[in-house]
């Protein structure tokens, strides 16, 4: 499958205006036989520090969601007839100091096939998305999943 990463960012910034707002860019997805990945940015703008002038958690927390939703969008896209996808819940854990422009990594953590079974057997699917935030250096700041599912249109 291929997926048109710029049209995907444009797509998802345009429906999700928060993430633009606060500057998040997804600079790449990729869909391969590794699985589903998506990366996105957050700039080092003072707008956005916390009190030791790093990014704020919640804006730590938009750029993790922002780059899970970019995974469920490759992986799911074309079939949003089907249904709509919803982050059900999150897990957020801060490992390092965050400081300077962050990078976040997200991962599809079931394979496509198999939720979409699930969903055409009249199931509402979970599915679990995980991301690692890093810095420039590459230390990772901040370990994130979140579970989406997939609510079926009635």
């Amino acid at each position: 499958m291929t997926v048109d990463a710029k049209a995907l960012a444009a797509g998802l910034t345009s429906a999700v205006p928060f993430a633009r707002t606060v500057g998040i860019e997804i600079v790449d997805v990729t869909v391969g036989g590794d699985g589903i990945r998506a990366v996105a940015t957050l700039p080092d703008e003072e707008r956005l520090h916390n009190h030791v002038a790093g990014p704020h958690a919640g804006a730590l927390f938009a750029l993790g969601e922002t780059a899970s939703g970019a995974v469920v969008m490759a992986a799911f896209g074309p079939h949003l007839a089907l249904g709509t996808p919803l982050a059900v819940r999150a897990d957020i854990a801060y490992k390092k100091l965050a400081v300077g422009p962050v990078r976040a990594t997200a991962t599809l953590g079931r394979g496509v096939d198999e939720v979409l079974a699930e969903l055409s057997n009249g199931e509402r699917p979970e599915f679990p998305v995980t991301i690692e935030i890093t810095r420039a250096d590459g230390a990772v700041t901040t370990e994130m999943t979140v579970v989406w599912t997939i609510r079926p249109h009635r």
